[in-house]
């Protein structure tokens, strides 16, 4: 029996990559999505096994999709597949319940045999991607419901450090500078009580803020 695969990425010659990567295997490719909200709409439409999960799908971002998909379809296999070997991205796909994180630059046979773990209904992290997050949900402000005076370009900063947008993105979007983004972050960091960017974007996403 084949596993119904649903691509979601906003290239085409990825999608028809993939397409042709997976051709005579036991994975059939039913549809394909560009942004976010396509993506959902084709996951109700198709009712697939296990949905393939871009980020950084032009102005959509991909994790919003994962966390909308956790609310509707819960049980639903997710494998998120990136460019971006980006801990911020790792910790958010964790805490918003993706079942494994891959990266584009793996090979064929990794790919196929993520696809066949994770639509099975198991998840597969690594242990250093879980410890890393985990050592994120255990400092006392992820634990407790804190609440933190945040000024207004603060949470912006914030909301734009839990997308993984790196001080250089963010003061571009801001119009300031990659300086005047770093205490910002320094701030945020200190304030939130948490030591680096993951920690601070699990904070933000089990705030809500993302």
């Amino acid at each position: 029996m084949s596993i119904r695969l649903l691509i979601a990425d906003d290239h085409e010659v990825v999608r028809h990559g993939l397409t042709s990567l997976l051709a005579d295997t036991d994975i059939q490719v039913v549809g394909e999505a560009t942004n976010a909200d396509e993506v959902l709409v084709r996951a109700r439409e198709l009712k697939p096994d296990i949905v393939l999960l871009d980020i950084r799908m032009g102005e959509s971002d991909g994790l919003k999709a994962l966390e909308q998909f956790r609310q509707e379809q819960p049980k639903l296999p997710i494998l998120v597949l990136s460019m971006y070997d980006n801990p911020t991205y790792t910790a958010r796909a964790v805490a918003l319940g993706a079942n494994g994180y891959l990266l584009k630059g793996c090979s064929r046979d990794e790919l196929i045999e993520a696809i066949r773990i994770v639509a099975a209904g198991h998840d597969m992290w690594t242990r250093d991607e879980l410890r890393r997050v985990s050592g994120a949900l255990a400092t006392p402000r992820l634990q407790g419901d804190i609440e933190v005076p945040l000024t207004r370009r603060e949470a912006e900063v914030l909301a734009m450090v839990s997308q993984g947008l790196t001080n250089k993105e963010i003061a571009k979007a801001l119009f300031i500078s990659p300086e005047t983004v770093k205490e910002h972050v320094q701030r945020i960091l200190k304030k939130i009580g948490v030591a680096d960017r993951t920690q601070a974007a699990v904070w933000a996403v089990r705030k809500g803020l993302v």
